[in-house]
């Protein structure tokens, strides 16, 4: 019989977020992957989790790791895989062993735990009854621009992702194309004892973070039509 494939969520900050199921899991599975093997030995460190053997999937090797992977599921291993922070697959790398899994009929599962995302919405105060989750916009900034010109037209509350080193260049671009037609919350360092929650319009904020050289993970969260 085939092995089963885990998708473990893992703490985005505050390692008080990691679930009791999660735990049990990496735990029990034959093989752990992990993004990077730093974080994930450190992560596995703090619980007191030893594992029987450990791979690494990434974005620079995921194609070659996903085979090898796939053959310790198609053998009857149980395989738990982990991204750096949050919920693998989503925004990072994984979904390529996902698919073969699900073509291999080999069992998937799913272990839910922290986000960004979530919390950054219902944190803003915008409806979120619908919403669009983009993630990370062009980083060519002409292509950027475009991106958020037709983002500009959805009435629905927008999230967006990026690295905290394109922040201003970020807020920028969107005082530019959507001037203050929408209010923007900007979610800080979640989990996290430096969490912070800015609210306002694109260029007020703009002027708040080039004065402060505000730094940091970060969620933003676009106010709907």
């Amino acid at each position: 019989m085939p092995g089963t494939l885990y998708l473990v969520a893992t703490p985005i900050g505050n390692l008080e977020d990691m679930t009791l199921r999660a735990v049990r899991v990496l735990k029990e599975a034959d093989v752990v992957v992990y993004e990077e093997r730093k974080e994930g030995a450190r992560l596995l460190r703090h619980f007191g989790i030893e594992v029987k053997s450990v791979e690494s999937l990434n974005e620079h090797n995921e194609a070659a790791a996903s085979e090898i992977i796939l053959e310790k599921l198609k053998g009857g291993k149980s395989v738990a895989l982990v991204s750096d922070a949050g919920t693998p697959v989503f925004a990072d790398p994984g979904l390529l062993l996902v698919q073969k899994a699900i073509r291999h009929n080999i069992r998937i599962v799913p272990i839910p735990g922290a986000s960004s995302v979530l919390p950054a919405l219902i944190v803003s105060g915008f409806p979120i009854n619908k919403f669009l989750y983009y993630g990370f916009l062009s980083p060519k900034r002409n292509r950027r621009i475009a991106e958020l010109q037709q983002l500009r037209k959805d009435p629905r509350t927008i999230v967006l992702l990026d690295t905290p080193y394109r922040l201003i260049q970020l807020v920028r671009d969107i005082a530019d194309v959507m001037g203050t037609s929408r209010q923007v919350c900007v979610a800080f360092d979640l989990t996290l004892s430096t969490e912070e929650i800015f609210r306002g319009d694109a260029s007020e904020l703009l002027k708040e973070f080039s004065k402060s050289g505000k730094k940091g993970e970060f969620v933003i969260v676009l106010e709907p039509l």
